[in-house]
């Protein structure tokens, strides 16, 4: 498995989250090619059953494991099974989210709480189960996935937007305790991405405009534009970068 981005994450342990779609499973594939052990968790088990199948026939080193970021419990025992089965995490990357549109009056109680749990909550948590193990190593890094839209707002998108805004805070926060002890803890917020999961906003020409009008690089972000702002944040060349926002998004937020 050949090298694209030149990194130096060989042989070393990365816990992915929310790996069976999307920008998860495009970043466990680039993982595994720069030559980290890829650890890829979802309550999705099936799908990431297929995509460890695909990562291991080109070389790479994959595990899979059940995760849900919704239950605390769950965590705590996925981040034991890993570091059972695969050792010492070193790179944890909180990619699981969601975003659901809708209008601001119409979202309830259980949208509200649905999205915080898994945006914010699960990603506290999981952060909390991993950095443990990397305290008392004395190393480890941490790339939250946040988004352009914890700093602009997008309509019809309050508890994303918020939740993000709290990932935000929570990289932050973090990186002021933990750094000192070795474990750096960094966030990415890209724009939008073509993936399964926007492909039907993205593919409304009105809806694509709009966001590309906002953009002065003038494209969406793929997949790999993200991903070797993570494959930065992980390697040892960031070790004085800490609780940043690394913002991936064409230019948007500085207009």
């Amino acid at each position: 498995m050949q090298k694209k981005f030149g990194s130096d994450l060989q042989g070393k342990v990365a816990l992915i989250t929310g790996a069976s779609k999307g920008l998860g499973l495009g970043l466990a594939k680039i993982f595994a090619q720069e030559g980290a052990k890829v650890a890829i968790a979802s309550r999705d088990v099936a799908h990431l059953e297929s995509l460890a199948k695909e990562i291991r026939e080109g070389g790479g080193i994959c595990e899979v494991f059940s995760l849900d970021l919704r239950d605390v419990p769950s965590i705590k025992a996925c981040v034991k099974e890993v570091e059972r089965k695969m050792g010492s995490i070193e790179i944890l990357v909180n990619n699981a989210g969601m975003g659901n549109p809708i209008p601001a009056e119409n979202i309830t109680e259980q949208d509200w709480d649905w999205m915080m749990d898994l945006n914010l909550k699960g990603t506290f948590f999981c952060c909390q189960a991993v950095g443990a193990g990397m305290l008392k190593r004395g190393r480890g890094r941490i790339i939250n996935i946040s988004s352009q839209a914890s700093v602009v707002a997008i309509p019809h998108e309050a508890v994303y937007c918020a939740s993000k805004g709290g990932v935000n805070m929570l990289t932050k926060t973090l990186a002021v305790e933990w750094s000192g002890r070795g474990v750096t803890v960094n966030a990415v917020g890209p724009t939008f991405i073509r993936t399964p999961g926007t492909a039907e906003r993205l593919d409304n020409p009105e809806f694509l405009a709009g966001v590309l009008s906002k953009i002065p690089r003038g494209r969406v972000a793929t997949i790999e534009d993200v991903a070797s702002s993570v494959l930065y944040l992980a390697s040892d060349g960031a070790d004085m970068v800490t609780g940043t926002l690394l913002l991936v998004d064409g230019g948007w937020t500085a207009i």
